[in-house]
């Protein structure tokens, strides 16, 4: 039996945050502290104080959902995972649960992509949309049909888990979709309230900005493998691990491959680390037969 730890992505977050880890461990605090100097602003006071919508501004909640399942997971003692994998941003936690980055790498640069990705929403109005009842084949054709017809960007995103796809694009591409694929049998196609079209090659000036942090950062060697979110299999090359990291901005985070993959080699018990349940549920719908139980 193989022990997998995921992490989650953007949406985990919620008001309060990491507040429990630090006041009740000196351990905690003294890591909580240390990324208030990284970052340069009081990042705690946002997750302990602050309202929903502090908490989605894109450069607050990619830095402080890594900051709480870090913590989360230097908190528990289940021994080393098998194997890591991470749902887009959570991609950062889970090489720092391998050792292939240090933790002060690992916020630095999850600071930077969310600033990158921040500027590359404003720099052009883009969307996502949440595609729910067709097969995975189906929303391709039709993101590659839309985004012929118009001209557009619209391509799918995040596969979730069977029956649940997230596309991303243009405002108009993704608008056009929407109406393509309720009329082919979609349960539901809906715009989500996000500043951008994340893992679409409209988030490529934040590509080029985090490719060059990223190649000048020192990565480890792995102590387990990584199924990295735009290769859906296993990897411990460090030289490829930052080329699927950099690619991963502008590719699609293939969840429900990457879950298969790790159930493939052998897992049966998953642990999400970190803020929420989300990534639970999604293994469970994947497949029901593996463990899940969520620290955090």
């Amino acid at each position: 039996m193989k022990h997998a730890f995921v992490f989650p992505g953007q949406g985990a977050q919620f008001p309060g945050m990491g507040k429990h880890f630090y006041e009740n461990s000196s351990f905690s605090k003294k890591i909580i502290e240390q990324a208030n100097e990284i970052l340069g602003f009081r990042i705690s006071d946002v997750m302990f104080e602050g309202s929903e919508e502090d908490l989605k501004q894109t450069r607050i909640t990619q830095p402080a959902i890594f900051l709480h399942s870090i913590i989360a997971f230097k908190s528990i003692d289940m021994g080393r995972p098998d194997m890591v994998a991470g749902h887009s941003l959570g991609e950062f936690s889970a090489l720092v649960a391998n050792g292939t980055l240090s933790f002060e790498d690992g916020l630095k640069l999850v600071s930077l992509r969310a600033q990158a990705m921040q500027q590359a929403c404003e720099q052009q109005p883009s969307t996502m949309a949440a595609v729910l009842g067709l097969a995975d084949e189906k929303v391709e054709e039709i993101c590659a049909q839309v985004a012929q017809q118009t001209g557009e960007v619209v391509v799918p995103a995040n596969y979730n888990c069977p029956g649940q796809l997230v596309i991303s694009g243009s405002v108009k591409g993704i608008e056009e979709a929407c109406v393509q694929l309720k009329a082919a049998g979609a349960k539901r196609a809906v715009v989500l309230p996000v500043g951008g079209a994340f893992h679409s090659p409209l988030m490529e000036p934040a590509r080029q900005q985090l490719q060059a942090a990223i190649e000048s950062t020192n990565f480890h060697q792995p102590s387990c493998a990584v199924y990295q979110n735009v290769v859906a299999k296993g990897v411990v090359n460090r030289e490829e691990i930052k080329q699927n990291l950099i690619d991963q901005l502008t590719g699609a985070v293939r969840w429900t491959q990457c879950v298969q993959a790790m159930i493939g080699d052998g897992a049966s018990r998953f642990t999400e680390v970190g803020p929420g349940k989300v990534l639970q549920g999604l293994v469970q719908k994947i497949n029901k037969e593996v463990t899940t139980e969520g620290v955090g």
